[in-house]
């Protein structure tokens, strides 16, 4: 059955919010909001401040895009909010948005499921600085719950790394050191059941930074990706694996590497990534046949589908 603009009632586009991606979100929403109303949808932007259920019960929102990056919007913590009140939304349940977020937990599960995530271990403290350096250098440091590559940085010796873990500190209490993977970066959208061609990430950058992706001009996108079909599909499967490992639904993204000797290495699941029309979910469903408005629509429609408790696959009472 086709389904009609009017049929998704009236509905809230959450953007901004108050994490360190409000400016990303903004942007994200404001592209969004727009797709769904050039396709007669009853959409309204909303930048998610401390009142946003106040907000969404007085407005008569029937269901919500999120659009918010980040803590409180990517963390399960709106999501939480959004099921008290009974409102449909866009993207993952509680659980999954949590785990997501946290890149420690995340790459635990992979690991105990025997998916290839690079070695890390967690900073706590200067005497955590040790640990850290004992996986060998290079290392990337890099907060556990922030996006957009936020607090992150390339270490090449000891020097460096009390700077890089302090740096990542400013954003949040839990720290982590990865070991750094040379080779080449791929992005992994996922919309509904469908894992969308993959994206190869070029920068002359140390590794595809915050100033990579939004501000310098020197970032490349490859897709196709360059790899062969076999490798592409390969990599399509561990992809999945991935997101559905952490519980993900709906739609989203997951970055990983290729080593030099052409073995992939899982790095994160964003769960609400971009959603401007130049950034890389769109850019896949591009690749796909899909244009943004229809991929807006697609995300949206997803909400239409009867209700499941996303973490164990059971229908709701």
């Amino acid at each position: 059955m086709s389904v009609e603009a009017a049929d998704f009632g009236r509905v809230a586009v959450l953007m901004g919010g108050e994490s360190a991606e409000r400016a990303v979100s903004l942007n994200s929403g404001g592209a969004v909001l727009a797709g769904l109303q050039r396709q007669g949808v009853d959409a309204h932007g909303i930048d998610a401040g401390r009142d946003v259920l106040q907000q969404l019960q007085q407005g008569g929102f029937e269901r919500v895009f999120i659009a918010l990056h980040g803590r409180g919007g990517e963390d399960g913590v709106i999501q939480g909010a959004l099921e008290t009140i009974g409102l449909p939304y866009t993207g993952s349940g509680v659980a999954a948005s949590a785990i997501a977020m946290d890149k420690h937990r995340s790459k635990l599960l992979w690991r105990a499921l025997a998916l290839p995530t690079p070695e890390f271990v967690m900073i706590v403290g200067e005497r955590g600085l040790e640990t850290a350096a004992a996986l060998g250098f290079p290392l990337m440091i890099k907060p556990v719950h922030e996006g957009s590559s936020i607090g992150m940085t390339r270490v090449d010796d000891a020097t460096a790394l009390q700077a890089a873990w302090r740096e990542a500190a400013r954003y949040d209490v839990e720290v982590m050191a990865e070991r750094w993977i040379t080779g080449s970066e791929y992005t992994v959208a996922v919309v509904g059941e469908e894992v969308l061609p993959l994206i190869r990430l070029e920068t002359p950058r140390s590794f595809y930074d915050y100033a990579a992706k939004y501000q310098a001009e020197s970032t490349r996108y490859h897709c196709p990706a360059g790899l062969s079909e076999e490798q592409e599909a390969s990599l399509r499967q561990l992809s999945m694996k991935a997101f559905q490992a952490v519980g993900a639904s709906g739609w989203g993204r997951v970055d990983l590497l290729l080593d030099q000797e052409g073995r992939p290495w899982l790095i994160e699941v964003n769960t609400v990534p971009g959603m401007t029309d130049h950034s890389l979910v769109p850019m896949a469903a591009k690749a796909r046949g899909m244009g943004f408005d229809q991929l807006v629509w697609r995300i949206l429609e997803l909400t239409l589908q009867p209700a499941l408790v996303r973490e164990t696959g059971l229908e709701r009472v």
